[in-house]
């Protein structure tokens, strides 16, 4: 199943200019989304990051990884309108950097959900290149 943009925003509360996913290409609810990110040069944040050597901030990839793991926990019925937030970000390490023109895979897997808390691992990729990878800690309200 394919999520677009219109069907994410349904899901998650994100919003331009800080919502970092293009289009969801494979979900199973509450286990694991992939995500996908064309990054390209009109992104705000390449204005400043940096001049004339333009790379994707580290903690945007985190984040855009975050929010692929968010659509998956909300996918859940009992998630249903609730949002998902940072517990924590462990072992976070950058392997890549991410240009414009890349296109992130964007893969979060849940890997224990209980209650309101979840804990998932994310890896995001360039074509076969890991770019980041982190162990994130999911808390929704």
């Amino acid at each position: 199943m394919e999520y677009d943009i219109n069907k994410i925003q349904n899901i998650i509360p994100h919003r331009y200019p800080m919502l970092l996913i293009d289009k969801i290409v494979e979900i199973e609810a509450g286990i694991k989304a992939v995500g996908v990110k064309n990054v390209t040069m009109n992104e705000q944040y390449f204005q400043g990051h940096f001049p004339g050597n333009p790379v994707m901030p580290g903690v945007l990839i985190i984040e855009a990884l975050a929010q692929t793991g968010a659509v998956a926990i909300l996918s859940l019925d009992k998630f249903k309108n609730k949002t998902v937030y940072f517990g924590g970000i462990k072992s976070a390490k950058f392997k890549s950097k991410v240009i414009p023109g890349d296109t992130l895979k964007l893969v979060t897997k849940i890997t224990k959900l209980r209650g309101s808390f979840g804990i998932g691992t994310a890896t995001a990729y360039v074509e076969d290149k890991i770019a980041a990878e982190a162990e994130l800690i999911f808390v929704v309200e």
